[in-house]
């Protein structure tokens, strides 16, 4: 059985996963597991396979001593990298900007396109590429593939993805509509036409990845012709601590008045924003308790959120014209089905019916949730980002 190792590297992090590319979307991966706080006097690695969990504190300078001792644990419980048949290395890499449009085979000139896309993803791009390059160093005999988090809304017409700003302020610094989530975005907007049987050229779908990031897209036909995040992740929706859209001149209003600078307006809007800048919380599940209990601000976050979601689903729907499918998605979209129901609540007039009790069913399988006669069917699709980068990886190194 050929495998690929898929990794996601963040500043201080490195999530990785060993899997068949084969797979079903609900299979668990051969191998999961993380490294944590590189770069700390104090760090951990943890693997989990085949049902148990190894985890070993140590300290982790850099990402290569970070993944040198995860190769090293996995090797020792027979699922390393030497241990299977590896066909290939996935990298999520956040941006692509507007020179990566499909996955690539990395190479040194590939590395350096990368780097110089750092001014668009400070915070990703960087920690990306540091993953990319420990990877490429310990496994040099093994393919390395890039799959670009913005790929997917490269296909989008210029009237959706340029902002009404000086044109050539905007083209001197690149600054449009990147989007992003567009891996899962892609991958669910796939499942939707099976599932309710109909032709993938022929349907026009709204996906909504709602997690602690959350994102919505407009898919007509298969291709993306709008998305709700932006220049930076920061836009569109209501998050669990990015704010989403807000009127840009709260920015220098916040200069002018409060004094504040640059780097703390950049933390205010990203990291206590959104539901968490309101309620005080961004774990939904701690948010619904909250409510319960009567708290005034949870229940105003919550409203906010939902108020903003449904504006972009409206807004969507006019966009594609006409509807087929609205998916659900991610760790809020596949198990919260207060958010799903009020997201959808009163539009039965526009072909949207929500069956109640197949919508409060749990379960980690792809289903239809809507009722048997609702013109647009409402669906619940669990995303896999990794096994979408494994098979994005699979496809271009065979």
């Amino acid at each position: 059985m050929s495998y690929v190792l898929v990794l996601n590297s963040g500043s201080s992090s490195v999530k990785f996963q060993v899997v068949d590319p084969t797979a079903a979307a609900t299979d668990a991966p051969l191998v999961s597991g993380l490294v944590e706080q590189v770069g700390e006097p104090k760090g951990s690695v943890t693997v989990k396979t085949g049902g148990e969990k190894f985890t070993e504190e140590l300290e982790i300078p850099n990402h290569s001593v970070g993944l040198n001792r995860a190769f090293e644990i996995m090797h020792e419980h027979k699922v390393g990298p030497q241990d299977v048949e590896l066909i290939a290395v996935g990298h999520r890499v956040v941006h692509g900007g507007q020179i990566f449009s499909e996955p690539v085979v990395i190479d040194d000139n590939a590395e350096s396109k990368i780097e110089d896309l750092i001014p668009l993803a400070p915070l990703h791009n960087p920690a990306n590429l540091d993953g990319i390059r420990t990877a490429r160093a310990i496994l040099p005999d093994v393919p390395h593939v890039a799959v670009f988090d913005t790929a997917f809304f490269n296909t989008m017409p210029q009237a959706a993805a340029l902002y009404a700003i000086n044109s050539e302020v905007a083209k001197e610094h690149n600054i449009r509509r990147y989007g992003f989530h567009g891996t899962s975005h892609e991958f669910v907007s796939q499942q939707v036409p099976g599932l309710i049987e109909r032709d993938p050229a022929e349907t026009n779908q709204i996906t909504l990845h709602l997690g602690n990031g959350a994102s919505c897209a407009a898919v007509a036909n298969g291709k993306a012709i709008d998305t709700s995040m932006g220049l930076t992740p920061l836009a569109g929706l209501v998050m669990g601590t990015r704010c989403g859209d807000v009127d840009p001149g709260i920015i220098f209003h916040l200069a002018r008045q409060a004094g504040m600078g640059i780097d703390e307006i950049d933390n205010l809007l990203n990291k206590q924003s959104g539901v968490k800048g309101i309620a005080g919380v961004n774990d939904f599940r701690v948010l619904h308790e909250k409510i319960q209990g009567g708290d005034s601000q949870a229940k105003l976050a919550y409203e906010i959120y939902i108020h903003q979601l449904r504006r972009f689903i409206g807004s969507y729907m006019i966009a594609l014209g006409r509807v087929d499918a609205i998916t659900f998605t991610a760790g809020v979209g596949e198990n919260d089905d207060d958010v799903r129901a009020d997201a959808l609540a009163g539009l039965e007039m526009y072909g949207i019916k929500l069956d109640k009790e197949k919508n409060s069913v749990r379960s980690s399988e792809a289903r239809v949730i809507s009722t048997p006669d609702s013109a647009v069917k409402v669906l619940v699709v669990p995303t896999n980002e990794e096994l979408a980068i494994a098979q994005k990886a699979t496809e271009l190194v065979s």
